[in-house]
């Protein structure tokens, strides 16, 4: 049987965004390194596309979000939440996808406050040639 898709037909590319919540955390159950992101689309049939997605989990399948990535080429990526939102704009889906590790950069940031090593003797706890920065690059 093949796997179930969903598609962005037109628009931009989605932008995906890191999920500080911690039930996300549950979704990570898989022999995959991945990370956990999330995107909202704007549709016009949002409760039939989350009960695609109810389906697909109901009989233990897949369903992917296939987009296409800034650069043209097509991409997709495992669905493993999703929910809708009524607005007075239309419906709202929003997705959450599972993102390959390789795919997902993590940096973490130093805004030059030393207050965060008091009372550490170790100078070579913070190195200056260390620049990171809190953020989700895909």
């Amino acid at each position: 049987m093949e796997e179930d898709k969903i598609t962005i037909i037109e628009g931009p590319p989605p932008t995906f965004e890191h999920v500080p919540d911690g039930w996300v955390q549950g979704l990570t159950d898989s022999p995959l390194l991945s990370g956990i992101v999330a995107t909202r689309l704007r549709t016009f049939n949002g409760p039939s596309l989350v009960e695609r997605c109810h389906a697909a989990w109901r009989n233990k399948l897949p369903i992917h979000l296939e987009y296409k990535r800034p650069d043209g080429l097509k991409d997709e990526a495992q669905i493993v939440a999703a929910r809708n939102v009524a607005t007075d704009d239309g419906d709202l889906l929003v997705l959450w996808v599972r993102i390959p590790n390789e795919e997902v950069e993590l940096e973490i940031g130093y805004d030059g406050n030393d207050e965060l090593f008091e009372g550490d003797d170790d100078e070579a706890a913070y190195n200056d040639d260390d620049n990171f920065d809190l953020g989700l690059d895909i």
